[in-house]
C-alpha cells in the first residue's frame, strides 16, 4: 500500500507510531533472513523515489521516517539500490506523490473527518487494484468496503491472497480477472445459440 488514509482525530498519535516502526524496518539483500525491505530494481528507480519524495517535500509534505539513502552497511552494500522506507505526513490529493505510482518504499498520508469524505478520497485515483479498510465497526467495514472502486478490499487486514479469488483492478490497474472463476472463464470458448422456439411460417410471393 502507497496511500494511508487516516482520520484526522487519531492522526498525530498514528503517524508518530508509525514512522517509529518504519525506522525499524531491516533493509538488506532480499536473499538474508530477516531482512524486510530489499533494494529497488535499478539505480534509476531508485532516483525516480528519490524525484518523488523531493516534489512532495516542495509541495508541504512533510518527512516523518525515511527520505534518504541508509549508510552502507555489510547486508546492505553501497552498490545496491536501497532506499529507507519513508512516510510523508501533511499529504493531500492533488501532490503529484498522491497521483502517481512511486513503486518505491513510500507511505503517504492523507486525513479525512467523514466517511463520505474517506470513501472520496481513496476513490479519487486513476487506479484501484486493492485497499483495505481498517475499523472496529463491522458495519461501517461492509458499507465501506462495497463503495470502494478497487478490484480488492481487505478488512482489518492487508495484502492475503488465495487463488480461489479473482485478482484485477479498476481505472489502469486493469481489464479483467485473474484467478478465481473469473480466471478459469480466460481459457473457455463460449458458444451462443439461439433458438425461436415458435417460429413462423415464411410465405414466399414471386412477382
Amino acid at each position: 500500500g502507497s496511500r494511508l488514509i487516516v482520520e484526522e482525530s487519531v492522526r498525530d498519535r498514528f503517524v508518530a507510531e508509525l514512522a517509529h516502526r518504519a525506522e525499524k524496518i531491516r533493509l538488506g539483500r532480499g536473499t538474508e533472513d530477516g531482512v524486510e525491505c530489499g533494494p529497488l530494481v535499478s539505480e534509476q528507480q531508485r532516483a525516480k523515489t528519490e524525484a518523488y519524495v523531493a516534489s512532495a517535500l516542495a509541495e508541504g509534505a512533510v518527512l516523518r521516517a525515511g527520505g534518504r539513502r541508509p549508510q552502507p552497511a555489510p547486508q546492505r552494500p553501497e552498490s545496491g539500490y536501497f532506499y529507507e522506507p519513508t512516510v510523508l505526513d501533511r499529504c493531500h490529493r492533488e501532490m503529484k506523490v498522491v497521483r502517481e505510482e512511486v513503486f518505491g518504499p513510500v507511505l503517504t498520508v492523507e486525513t479525512f473527518r467523514t466517511e463520505d469524505e474517506a470513501v472520496a478520497l481513496a476513490n479519487d485515483t486513476e487506479y484501484g487494484l486493492a485497499g483495505a479498510v481498517w475499523t472496529a465497526d463491522a458495519g461501517r467495514a461492509r458499507r465501506v468496503a462495497g463503495r470502494l472502486r478497487h478490484g480488492t478490499v481487505w478488512i482489518n487486514d492487508f495484502h492475503p491472497y488465495l487463488p480461489q479469488a479473482e485478482w484485477g483492478g479498476f481505472g489502469k490497474s486493469g481489464v479483467g480477472r485473474e484467478l478465481g472463476p473469473a480466471g478459469l472463464a480466460e481459457y473457455r470458448e463460449s458458444k451462443h445459440v439461439y433458438q425461436n422456439l415458435a417460429p413462423r411460417p415464411v410465405r414466399w410471393f414471386a412477382g
